[in-house]
């Protein structure tokens, strides 16, 4: 497992072929009240640790996120006080979206909507330059999709279960191994207006099947 683990970060790593990237590079406040000058590097591993498991939606939006952040703050730190972010409402995608963009719903720089094209919208405050990133068609099997509403709904047997997180865990390791400027495509959004949703009543579908029995 630990292998398994280093390889993605090894393979996540690779920004583009050209040059070596070891994660996410920000830059946040230093104190409660402080200047904006604390850089820190942001791994696919802090990203598991805050998800709470490794897997292909967690995969898939850093993946997005590095395509987009690349448009919005090129060959610089991302600046988390700096950004706001509509994000589809899978558990993985949203904590993808709130720990490297440092949008809070409290504070007007996140919300969840499903009313948009793609997997994020993300604007720059300071300039309003606003953009979306979407995962291509057909690079997500579609019997993932099909399994995974079948889970949803519960109605998978505990082997089934383990069948879909290996179709995952596969796909996993194709995310990994391809560029991701030819899985996503991000596009520039002109003159596009936040108008924040309040709805809360997503379903966590991360959750649902956390108690069923062992395949046997």
């Amino acid at each position: 497992m630990k292998f398994y683990k280093l390889i993605i970060f090894i393979a996540f790593a690779a920004c583009n072929s050209s040059e070596e990237f070891s994660g996410f590079e920000t830059i946040d406040t230093d104190f409660s009240k402080g200047r904006l000058n604390h850089k820190q590097t942001i791994t696919i591993q802090d990203l598991e640790k805050f998800h709470g498991h490794l897997c292909d939606g967690l995969v898939v939006g850093a993946l997005a996120m590095q395509e987009a952040m690349k448009k919005l703050y090129p060959n610089q730190p991302i600046d988390r006080t700096n950004l706001r972010i509509i994000s589809k409402p899978s558990p993985c995608l949203t904590d993808v979206a709130v720990y490297l963009t440092g949008g809070r719903y409290q504070f007007n720089t996140f919300y969840v909507d499903t009313d948009f094209e793609g997997l994020y919208i993300l604007q720059r405050i300071d300039d309003l330059k606003t953009v979306s990133v979407s995962l291509n068609n057909g690079v997500k099997p579609a019997a993932i999709d099909s399994l995974g509403n079948l889970a949803i709904q519960q109605n998978l047997s505990p082997c089934d279960i383990d069948h879909l997180r290996k179709l995952e865990d596969d796909f996993t390791k194709n995310l990994i191994q391809s560029n991701p400027t030819k899985l996503f495509t991000v596009k520039e959004i002109p003159c596009f207006e936040w108008n924040p949703k309040t709805k809360n009543n997503y379903l966590k579908t991360d959750i649902l099947n956390k108690n069923l029995p062992d395949c046997k």
